[in-house]
This record gives structure tokens, C-alpha cells and sequence, in this order.
């Protein structure tokens, strides 16, 4: 009574509709394939970080040591102008009081810079002229190996400074595609573990974008081997 009848033996049972029967392989297949191609890129941004991480260190530490170049260069032009300016001082008194011999004698011992810029600061008639210069230091003549030397060294310094800020910034930009490379990581592993294909090809996809996006934007980017 109500029986119902079982299915003749050996009838084949149809296929069950799962939408995942026939595109798990490629799913699978693609979600391996950028697992593996991300995680070389990965390794690849994660060592080009460290590297302009070391070339940042490095520019900073030259920057350090052009920056006290430049302080013992500007700190030893200092000295020579204070010694020389008050030998002129001496030589000025002299010269207001008429004192002819001291201010030969202190003449006699000017150094450059400050005897070519007296030389040429003298003959620009200071004395009567309006127009001159009212010391010798304020002579272009007047310049100092040192001050050039310390002046060079600051540029230098400012350069190299400015240079391991830029390193810094490649190498942020590298730990930020290290950082999406693991995000895609994320995706091509999940995928696979929805049954369904539209939610499997969804996930891969976005996983698939993200990689084609960091492997354009590590083209563009300068590299360190």
C-alpha cells in the first residue's frame, strides 16, 4: 500500500546540479597559480623594502657626517675671522692715531683672505669715499677656503638628507605592496573554500585585480638589486 517503486537496479542516477562541478578545477588551478606568483612578488617587495630601508639608513648616516664636516669647517672659519678681525681693529686704532709704524707692523702680519680684501678694500679709498665698503670683510675678496669648504658640506649634507627621505618613501611604498600582496594571498586562498562557483569566481577575481594592480604599480616603481 503506497509503496513506491525503487529505481530499476543499475539505472544511473543524475547528476546533481552543484554549480561547482565543473569549474572547481580552474577555480583551483588559478587560485594556486596567483598564490604562487603572489607569493614571489611578495618575497620580491618584501626584500626591495629592507633594501631602501638600508639605502635611507645609509644616505641619513652620510648626512650625519657631512653635517659635522660642515660644523668643524664653519666652527674653524670662525676662528680665523675672529683673529683676523681683531687684527684690523688693532690696525684701525692704529690708523686713527697716526701711529704709522704699528700699523705696518700689523700690516706685516695680515693672512689671506683678509690681506687681498685690505689690499683691495684700501684702494677703494675708504676713508673718503662714501661709497666704499666700511671693512675689508665686507670685500668679495674676502672669502675663506673653510667657509666654502663648510658651505659645500651643508649642501651636500641637505642633498644627501633629502635623498634618504626619498628612499624612505620607496620603501614604504614597497611594504604597502607587500602588505596588499598578503591581502591577495587572502582571496586566492578562500576562493576555494565556497561551495558556490559565482561566490568562488568572485572572491578569485578580486583577488586576480589586486594582483594585476601590484605587479603594474612594481613595474613602475625603482628597484635595488
Amino acid at each position: 500500500m503506497g509503496t513506491e517503486e525503487a529505481p530499476a537496479q543499475g539505472a544511473q542516477t543524475p547528476p546533481e546540479s552543484d554549480d561547482t562541478s565543473k569549474s572547481m578545477d580552474w577555480v583551483g588551478l588559478l587560485s594556486v597559480i596567483l598564490l604562487s606568483l603572489m607569493a614571489i612578488t611578495t618575497a620580491w617587495t618584501g626584500f626591495q623594502a629592507s633594501k631602501w630601508g638600508g639605502a635611507m639608513s645609509i644616505a641619513f648616516t652620510q648626512a650625519g657626517a657631512a653635517r659635522l664636516e660642515a660644523a668643524a669647517a664653519s666652527a674653524e672659519a670662525d676662528r680665523l675671522a675672529s683673529r683676523q678681525i681683531a687684527s684690523f681693529a688693532q690696525w684701525l686704532v692704529a690708523q686713527t692715531q697716526g701711529d704709522q709704524e704699528t700699523m705696518d707692523a700689523l700690516y706685516s702680519r695680515f693672512r689671506d683672505p683678509l690681506k687681498s680684501a685690505f689690499d683691495a678694500w684700501i684702494k677703494t679709498e675708504p676713508f673718503t669715499n662714501p661709497d666704499a665698503p666700511e671693512t675689508p670683510f665686507d670685500m668679495p675678496e674676502y672669502t675663506t677656503p673653510a667657509l666654502a669648504q663648510a658651505q659645500a658640506a651643508e649642501e651636500k649634507a641637505d642633498a644627501l638628507f633629502a635623498e634618504g627621505l626619498e628612499f624612505n618613501q620607496r620603501g614604504d611604498n614597497y611594504t604597502i605592496l607587500t602588505v596588499i600582496g598578503a591581502a591577495v594571498l587572502f582571496f586566492a586562498a578562500l576562493s576555494t573554500r565556497f561551495r558556490s562557483r559565482r561566490y568562488q569566481w568572485f572572491v578569485l577575481g578580486i583577488g586576480i585585480v589586486m594582483f594585476i594592480g601590484v605587479a603594474i604599480t612594481l613595474l613602475a616603481y625603482p628597484k635595488l638589486v
